[in-house]
């Protein structure tokens, strides 16, 4: 398996093909112009709905969810469609709240995911902080994903889950080696906190991509909410980023799946 497919459903959400496993990321799949309450007297309103439809996924063998406590990275349709999946991995604190199906590792915590038909698949928490440390503590916990398995050539497949740049993220290049990275985006903001950012913003592109010394960036989460970062944010950064980047970073348009070398 030296070959990943990823489809760009919108927002976070993302379907992983590698080999035989299906994996889907953050499910979003409710219609867009609904207002969403994210808690402390601050809402987001959806923007814009999801390429592909949950009734028409495939089977999925595990949904990678970096938290549940937010709908623009698990929404009510989204939440719905969980028990289809054969395993549901998230943070300790989400796997409590949702039973069921869902498994709860704290970060670096590993496990494997097995079948009789294919080939093991590692599955390692990373760490993430979901905004200013004091911020973060309220938001709730968060987690991140390195995907690794026999046949990688370059290293692991590395989905940030929601966070800012802090020495927890730094860290996670120096255990692992990092072939492709899913980088969640938005420089997610609300009003009633100020200035506070609880994601990566775009112009944070070049920082993860040195970072992670990947040799694939593919951005996720910059779309889709109005309390994301303005819409040409993204575009912005995309024109400025240092010639070596300009292939290193590859965006991929909602609705449409590309093959990656890994």
């Amino acid at each position: 398996m030296d070959h990943i497919r990823v489809t760009h459903i919108g927002g976070p959400t993302t379907l992983i093909e590698i080999g035989p496993w299906r994996l889907l990321t953050d499910p979003t799949f409710d219609a867009p112009g609904r207002r969403y309450s994210f808690g402390w007297g601050s809402s987001s309103k959806k923007l814009a709905g999801p390429a592909m439809a949950a009734d028409d996924l495939p089977s999925i063998d595990a949904v990678l969810l970096s938290h549940d406590q937010h709908a623009d990275n698990l929404d009510d349709t989204g939440r719905a469609l969980l028990p289809r999946a054969r395993h549901v991995i998230t943070t300790v604190a989400g796997a409590r709240r949702l039973r069921g199906n869902a498994l709860g590792l704290a970060p670096w915590q590993d496990m494997s995911l097995a079948a009789t038909d294919k080939p093991p698949l590692r599955i390692t928490a990373t760490p993430c902080r979901h905004g200013a440390p004091l911020v973060a503590k309220l938001a709730g916990d968060v987690i991140g994903f390195a995907l690794e398995w026999e046949g990688q050539q370059h290293g692991a497949l590395w989905i940030s889950g929601d966070t800012v740049m802090f020495p927890g993220v730094r860290e996670v290049p120096q255990r692992l080696s990092i072939s492709v990275l899913l980088l969640h985006l938005g420089g997610v903001h609300f009003g009633i906190t100020g200035p506070i950012r609880y994601t990566a913003c775009a112009r944070e592109i070049a920082d993860f991509a040195a970072l992670s010394r990947a040799r694939q960036v593919i951005p996720i989460h910059y779309e889709g909410w109005s309390h994301f970062e303005r819409s040409d944010a993204f575009a912005d950064a995309m024109a400025s980023l240092p010639a070596p980047l300009q292939t290193a970073v590859r965006p991929i348009p909602i609705g449409e799946a590309v093959d990656i070398p890994v």
